[in-house]
């Protein structure tokens, strides 16, 4: 059974880092599209990063203008984990963070509302205040 487990989140002061992570199951991270949402209530689900299948996509990148410079996407095919590592935080960021993968995936259009993701994980929260 395919299962993705977000953990990391918490209450972190403007300016400061915080690091996601995202635990995979039933499956090996490296051969899929491992993408990171937010979302806040009231508002749409916002993609802001994405790395692709080895297999497809060779571990190609990306990032939303909104995040790109403060944060980074790494994997750790060890502890079959997707990491993401936010820096500078802003009350912007204020959200909860959710992981997802696709198989094999590219991550073009990543942030569509139709990209066909296998398995979305609960959920962390991040809150960022002073």
């Amino acid at each position: 059974q395919l299962q993705v487990v977000e953990s990391g989140g918490g209450l972190v002061q403007p300016g400061g880092s915080l690091r996601l992570s995202c635990a995979a199951s039933g499956f090996t991270v490296e051969n899929y599209g491992i993408g990171w949402f937010r979302q806040v209530p009231g508002k749409e689900r916002e993609g802001l990063s994405c790395i692709a299948a080895k297999t497809t996509r060779n571990g190609f990148i990306t990032f939303s203008d909104s995040v790109r410079g403060r944060f980074t996407i790494s994997r750790d095919n060890a502890k079959n984990t997707v990491y993401l590592q936010m820096n500078d935080v802003k009350a912007e960021d204020t959200a909860v963070y959710y992981c997802a993968a696709d198989r094999d995936g590219t991550c073009t259009h990543y942030d569509g509302r139709y990209y066909p993701w296998d398995v979305w994980g609960q959920g962390t929260q991040v809150t960022v205040s002073s």
